[in-house]
């Protein structure tokens, strides 16, 4: 019985440290999504809310981190004011920029299992750099294929035109986000979330 009562003490606090993370996350990139301004290279804005999608994947794991991005993107979609620039509604789903909000769930899905191997919260600490670059970099193709496609079919833009506008032309700021992803883990100013951090925290 105490075995069983142990498992099930285990399961409860991942769920309250799943539930908060996803909810303080999603925050967490709604209010980066307002630090967004115009880039005369894109019909998209330059927005740290990318950001926050990567600390989603790393810090969240797949499970966790997916269900916080869908989070963010169905409240944004309500009528929050948490897109880039304070932007909402549904409209922004449908819209030129829309394909990159799509995407987020599912980059964050396969950042997560790249990162830690499975579904659940793992601990960035305990991962190496490059393991942690490699997942962040394919979010990141994730993230800038659906922005590209439909940026693509929107704007009937030619198709090497639109990875340009749509992709290309944000690499540079996106790898400065994923070395800053990189340079919180090692500082240890977010939290540990996975059952390794909790046990050494408390």
């Amino acid at each position: 019985m105490q075995q069983a009562d142990g498992t099930v003490d285990l399961v409860d606090e991942e769920y309250v440290v799943g539930l908060s993370g996803a909810a303080l996350f999603a925050a967490l990139a709604g209010a980066l999504a307002y630090l967004s301004v115009p880039y005369p290279l894109s019909p998209a804005p330059v927005t740290l809310q990318v950001l926050g999608i990567f600390l989603m994947g790393v810090f969240l794991g797949a499970k966790w981190g997916g269900l916080s991005a869908v989070l963010y993107v169905l409240a944004g979609s309500l009528g929050a004011p948490i897109f880039a620039g304070g932007g909402a509604g549904f409209g922004t789903l449908l819209g030129v920029t829309g394909g990159y909000l799509w995407s987020y769930p599912i980059a964050v899905v396969l950042m997560g299992w790249l990162a830690y191997g499975g579904l659940g919260i793992g601990s960035p600490q305990e991962t190496s750099d490059a393991r942690l670059v490699a997942a962040l970099a394919a979010g990141t193709l994730v993230i800038y294929a659906f922005g590209t496609a439909q940026m693509l079919v929107i704007n009937e833009l030619a198709l090497v035109e639109a990875i340009m506008v749509g992709a290309v032309v944000f690499f540079p700021a996106e790898a400065a986000k994923i070395a800053a992803v990189i340079a919180v883990v090692e500082s240890g100013a977010v939290p540990d979330w996975s059952p390794t951090g909790a046990e050494q925290r408390g």
